[in-house]
């Protein structure tokens, strides 16, 4: 799964099933279930050596991954999940900007201590933002490839085992719908939601009709991903 970016052609860090023994639904599949790769990771992407000083003088990274379709058992192919940090100066955790390239996705985003869990339905342009203190689960809930890119800080390392020690995240989509994660009985009943509308991406600086990536050339506008707490009222009503 080798991608051209840049002039240049990358290999990507690459997701096992076996990587993710410890989310997975379907365990009766799991116990005879062979390796296979998930999906695909482009880190740290630049077209140019000008907008990598850019993202770095930012703080930000550029990344694309690649979710081809599959079924995991009953349970549709899907991330690790994770968390972050907190950013410096608040209580507030890092937030990232998702934006689907090609193909569908569900988000699944949850508040920390599962009091709101929200799964946002997105496609191709549409623009989705993890806000402070949420974790978050792609999905790929088609038979088409999903490609998608995000915008985040740098300067942290994602915090996985909050989801792993669950055994997931609180809900689990499959083909018979969604199913609560039995180790997660407190989580908040799931909403669910569509991609923000062009009145809210205006609020970011964002535009449908318009690709994330070269927002990195216009610095402050992306300030929101590396320092949220300066920007909370910003987030307020986002989901």
């Amino acid at each position: 799964m080798e991608m051209e970016f840049g002039g240049k052609r990358l290999e990507p860090d690459i997701r096992w099933l076996y990587d993710m023994l410890d989310v997975i639904y379907d365990q009766a599949w799991l116990s005879h279930a062979e390796n296979f790769k998930l999906y695909y990771m482009y880190r740290d992407l630049f077209l140019s050596r000008a907008d990598r000083d850019k993202l770095l003088d930012q703080g930000l990274r550029y990344d694309i991954t690649i979710i081809p379709p599959a079924m995991l058992g009953i349970e549709y192919i899907k991330t690790a999940g994770h968390y972050h940090p907190l950013a410096p100066g608040g209580s507030a955790t890092y937030p990232e900007l998702y934006e689907v390239l090609e193909g569908e996705a569900l988000y699944l985003l949850q508040k920390q201590d599962l009091s709101k869990v929200v799964v946002v339905n997105a496609k191709a342009g549409d623009k989705v933002l993890v806000p402070p203190n949420y974790g978050h689960i792609t999905i790929n809930r088609s038979n088409k490839t999903l490609k998608m890119a995000n915008l985040v800080a740098r300067s942290f390392s994602s915090l996985y085992d909050p989801i792993r020690e669950r055994h997931g995240g609180a809900y689990f989509f499959t083909k018979d719908g969604w199913i609560k994660n039995e180790r997660s009985p407190e989580a908040a009943m799931l909403q669910r939601s569509e991609a923000p509308d062009g009145r809210c991406l205006r609020r970011f600086g964002l535009s449908k009709s318009s690709e994330i990536y070269p927002l990195l050339r216009e610095p402050g506008i992306l300030e929101y991903l590396t320092d949220p707490q300066k920007h909370l009222d910003l987030f307020e009503g986002l989901i």
